[in-house]
């Protein structure tokens, strides 16, 4: 105690030093922070997800900007004509999972039918509205009909564009059509091109056409 003016004040007691390591602040903040008062309005897991995708997309695209002509403008001018390459190449062969398909499509499935057969079946779906199938199995009464006149020899695996090189060489004021018709068949066999009325009109010409056409016989020369 001491006196002033005299009156006794009593002095408090000196604040003891605190003395506390790095470690211990560490794992002492730690135990702070991780309670959930303080991580009521964090972000989910999904979005934690989904924000670090975004970042990484974010500096992969700043980093193709800085390395492109034309900065961010010229990226972005390369990917749209790689999306028309890409747009262009599935319309022209169709999707890639059938491109093997369309490398070895034959035009006939199992089993032998006639001209007629085929051509009652394509009336038929053409009936329908069902134009796809129509123009195929027009097609196969082309070619069915052919093999009956035995301008062609019957042949299992035949495909549409060998059938039509086949009869160019006995029907040859034909052959554009018969080109013609044979890709109309691999496109909306193979490449998922819609088919028309159009096109079906197109094959019945032909085939009726052809039915009446005198074929240039050529024989083994003397």
């Amino acid at each position: 105690m001491r006196s002033t003016g005299g009156l006794l004040t009593q002095t408090p007691p000196p604040t003891p030093h605190i003395t506390i390591g790095r470690e211990a602040a560490r794992e002492a903040a730690r135990d702070e922070l991780s309670k959930p008062a303080y991580h009521q309005n964090d972000p989910g897991l999904i979005q934690r997800a989904l924000n670090r995708l975004w970042d990484w997309v974010g500096d992969l695209f700043d980093r193709a900007s800085g390395a492109t002509p034309g900065g961010a403008l010229g990226l972005l001018a390369i990917a749209a004509f790689a999306l028309l390459v890409t747009a262009a190449l599935w319309w022209r062969l169709g999707a890639p999972g059938r491109t093997a398909t369309r490398a070895a499509g034959t035009l006939f499935d199992d089993g032998v039918r006639s001209a007629a057969d085929h051509r009652t079946a394509a009336e038929a779906l053409a009936g329908e509205g069902r134009w796809n199938e129509a123009v195929q199995e027009r097609m196969r009464a082309v070619v069915r009909s052919l093999e009956e006149r035995t301008l062609l020899d019957p042949r299992p695996g035949r495909t549409a564009d060998e059938a039509a090189a086949e009869a160019a060489a006995s029907l040859p004021t034909h052959a554009q059509a018969l080109h013609r018709a044979a890709r109309t068949f691999d496109d909306i066999t193979y490449g998922a091109h819609p088919a028309t009325p159009e096109m079906y009109a197109t094959l019945t010409t032909l085939d009726q056409a052809l039915s009446h056409t005198k074929p240039l016989l050529t024989g083994p020369t003397p």
